[in-house]
């Protein structure tokens, strides 16, 4: 066994397990944090097969925003665990059912599945030689693609938009900050002098 095929059943065998631990850990947390460690060995394995920008991704994006701010969130909230141990229990037998009928499925696709002639030479063109896969990535997704990748940050854009004012809630009677009331104030308008008769208080 050569290196190669070591570290791919090691990632391959480490991702299993921390995927199984995800879904029976009792612990959000430890939930979250499995969910890391699979995270990090999938990586791992897109290492292997040459897909380092896919590697890349999916540590930056996932494991560093994704799962932290999970992390963060399921540590901040106050979840009452016994209510959903009886909510899960509750819905047991629902689950257990499409989760059987998901896994025929999936024997059938298995059993069916088979490598056509034509599979193999239907698979892309690999990177240019000198050329990492990062950069013909790059070089096709922002020439060739230039404008569906505009169009496709300019609907996040307006998505993140559309989020922000429809979660923007303005409540009535609380005093919010006017900038351009706060630029016309000057000295005269801002203090006013009044003169004080001798022992009469204020």
């Amino acid at each position: 066994m050569n290196a190669v095929a070591f570290f791919f059943y090691f990632f391959s065998a480490v991702m299993i397990a921390a995927a199984f631990m995800v879904i029976t850990a009792r612990n959000p947390v430890h939930s979250v944090l499995f969910l890391i460690l699979a995270f990090v060995n999938a990586a791992g394995l897109f290492l292997l097969l040459g897909a380092e920008f896919l590697a890349m991704i999916l540590v930056v994006v996932y494991v560093g925003a994704v799962a932290v701010l999970f992390l963060f969130v399921v540590m901040m909230l106050d979840v009452d665990f016994a209510e959903l141990k009886e909510g899960f229990q509750r819905n047991l037998p629902v689950g257990a059912t499409l989760g059987g009928i998901v896994l025929i499925e999936l024997a059938l696709c298995v059993g069916a599945w088979s490598v056509g002639g034509r599979a193999l030479t239907q698979v892309t063109t690999p990177a240019p030689p000198g050329l990492s896969n990062t950069a013909a990535l790059g070089r096709v997704l922002y020439t060739q693609y230039m404008y569906l990748f505009e169009i496709a940050g300019l609907v996040l854009l307006v998505a993140m938009i559309g989020a922000i004012v429809l979660t923007l809630h303005h409540k009535r009677g609380v005093r919010r900050q006017r900038i351009e009331l706060q630029n016309e104030r000057t000295a005269k308008s801002a203090v006013e002098l009044k003169k004080q008769p001798s022992r009469a208080g204020v």
